[in-house]
């Protein structure tokens, strides 16, 4: 390939040193196909360094905010460079789970009940209310979650009602909204979709098994932590219903490129959608490499093949 792919990461969010291990082997991945890549970070030049550059092509794998909420996108849309990855618009919908999750329920998935609040409406109307009004509605047990965050930061199971004020408040710490969903019990997947010449292709599902029964922060980058299963230990039936579900969630939502799609499997086979990423993790522990290589594909490939899609668009 003639012009330099810039493999974008690091910024400024909570995920940082998450985003820079996936920079790192992406820009890896890409150079032992043989390919030219910059790695570069967010930085007051970043734009005269991209106007430096012969063509380049940018490849983004900055995770949480800017990286994620379609902001950046925006930016190389004005430069007029291609990048790998979805449109602003599918970027600012998916990240805000609080407006993802019902617009993929629309399309016919489960999801699970929920509701989402924001910081202001939990302080004014009080605390003791909101909660008796959640455990009526929703029952235990709970997920909090911050509305727009990744990597689990924020999140936890709330077992007791009591314990639900403090959930709430550490999701307000990572943004002004909180979603609280009904928990589903079961198994875990997380599916990688990649836009080919032929459509969407969804690759076999992977299944997490945290060791500490909680797949949070420190099981998801902590190597050891988490057992992954590709493809996952699931009746082909159940596969297929995850790949379709994966499916589904990447073209409603107007993914493009490459996205992973998290979802849980109950009792009876019914893949639940949890949320949907546009930056997934790229580390030694993330699902979307892993379940590429349990394909029988080349990551660096793959990647590669989506950098020359990103230059076709600008033809």
């Amino acid at each position: 390939m003639s012009h330099p792919i810039v493999v974008l990461a690091g910024g400024l969010s909570h995920e940082r040193e998450v985003s820079l291990l996936s920079g790192r082997r992406v820009a890896d991945a890409l150079r032992a196909c043989g390919h030219e890549v910059v790695e570069a970070d967010i930085h007051a030049g970043l734009i005269r360094q991209l106007a430096e550059l012969d063509q380049p092509v940018i490849l983004p794998v900055l995770h949480g905010g800017a990286g994620e909420d379609g902001a950046l996108r925006e930016v190389f849309e004005l430069l007029g460079l291609p990048y790998v990855g979805s449109p602003a618009a599918a970027c600012r919908l998916t990240f805000d789970k609080a407006l993802a999750t019902p617009v993929v329920a629309r399309a016919g998935v489960a999801t699970p009940d929920r509701v989402a609040l924001p910081h202001d409406m939990f302080r004014e109307l009080g605390a003791t209310a909101i909660v008796d009004l959640i455990g009526r509605r929703l029952g235990l047990p709970l997920f909090v979650k911050p509305s727009a965050s990744g990597s689990s930061l924020g999140c936890q199971r709330v077992d007791d009602l009591k314990d639900l004020p403090a959930a709430m408040v550490g999701a307000y710490s990572y943004g002004r909204v909180a979603v609280v969903e009904r928990f589903v019990s079961g198994v875990e997947v997380a599916v990688a979709v990649v836009d080919t010449e032929a459509g969407p292709k969804a690759y076999p599902p992977v299944e997490i098994r945290p060791e500490s029964g909680v797949y949070d922060y420190e099981s998801r980058y902590t190597a050891g932590a988490t057992s992954f299963l590709a493809p996952a230990d699931l009746p082909p039936e159940i596969i297929q219903r995850c790949v379709e579900t994966a499916l589904t969630a990447h073209q409603t939502l107007s993914l493009r490129d490459i996205s992973r799609i998290d979802l849980i499997v109950d009792a009876a086979g019914v893949p639940y959608f949890l949320e949907g990423n546009v930056a997934p993790g790229m580390t030694e522990t993330s699902t979307v490499p892993l379940a590429i290589e349990a394909a029988g594909e080349s990551f660096g490939q793959v990647l590669a093949d989506l950098v020359r899609r990103a230059q076709a668009r600008l033809g």
